[in-house]
């Protein structure tokens, strides 16, 4: 049996929920509101880090989004969605490493500081810093204390922009060598860089790519395929949707001023 522990416009969630579609495998969900849920004593035994996704299969537990989509693949080898060529491989390594140590804090730090800002804000200062103090990452909650504060102003939000720069440039150039990061096949490669892009769409800020053809391209082929319905367009509601839609103000005009300066 597999369950996954998961939120439902979690980027790292959708990751494993896009793998488990690509595999056609039938899994029981858990899904946790991230509204303090991720702290209680029973899910820090399954996950210390007080994230999502949680995979357990059967009485092994797999934790980390990086990883969860390496297991499926060696557990339910087919599909298979790593390819064969060693090179191609080292594509998808590179892409995983990329959105683990940088990507990932950016997106964060991006979400925090334009549609989840409102509702740090909404909690007051005391009771934030209560929800921060119980993140086992002190960099994750640095992150969100300081675009608590600032917003899009923050400085680190640069640093932010410059990493979501990188990925569109990644899979720009992967473009012009075949329809997918890795190459020909779609692979754990485009599963993992998938919910960010996403990402960036729901936070309105498609126009970071008006000028990478091949981004709009890959990004369309993703949305066509069947796993991307089941894992975001079926599990996200309307009303996540419309969080996204209705913040205020519009992230954009401060992001383009940004990026200008890169």
């Amino acid at each position: 049996m597999l369950t996954l522990y998961h939120g439902r416009t979690s980027v790292c969630a959708i990751k494993a929920r896009i793998m488990l579609a690509e595999k056609g495998l039938e899994w029981n969900g858990k899904l946790m509101t991230l509204r303090g849920d991720q702290f209680d004593p029973e899910y820090l035994k399954l996950n210390p880090n007080a994230v999502v996704p949680t995979l357990v299969h059967d009485d092994k537990v797999i934790i980390e989004s990086a990883v969860i989509p390496y297991y499926l693949n060696d557990a339910f080898p087919n599909p298979p969605l790593m390819p064969v060529s060693a090179h191609e491989r080292s594509k998808v390594y590179m892409m995983n490493k990329l959105i683990d140590e940088y990507v990932h804090n950016a997106c964060t730090t991006l979400t925090f500081a334009t549609a989840n800002r409102a509702r740090m804000q909404k909690m007051g200062k005391e009771a934030l810093e209560d929800q921060l103090a119980k993140t086992p990452s002190p960099a994750r909650a640095e992150i969100k204390r300081q675009v608590a504060e600032k917003g899009l102003d923050a400085p680190l939000v640069v640093d932010a922009l410059k990493h979501h720069v990188k990925l569109l440039k990644v899979i720009e150039d992967a473009m012009k060598g075949g329809p997918y990061v890795a190459g020909n096949a779609y692979s754990i490669a485009d599963i993992a860089a998938t919910p960010y892009i996403w990402r960036l769409q729901q936070l309105r800020l498609a126009r970071i790519w008006d000028h990478r053809p091949g981004v709009a391209a890959w990004f369309e082929r993703m949305q066509q395929r069947p796993s991307f319905d089941q894992a975001i367009n079926k599990v996200v509601t309307q009303e996540d949707f419309d969080v996204y839609r209705n913040f205020q103000p519009d992230p954009w005009p401060r992001v383009q001023e940004i990026l200008t300066t890169l």
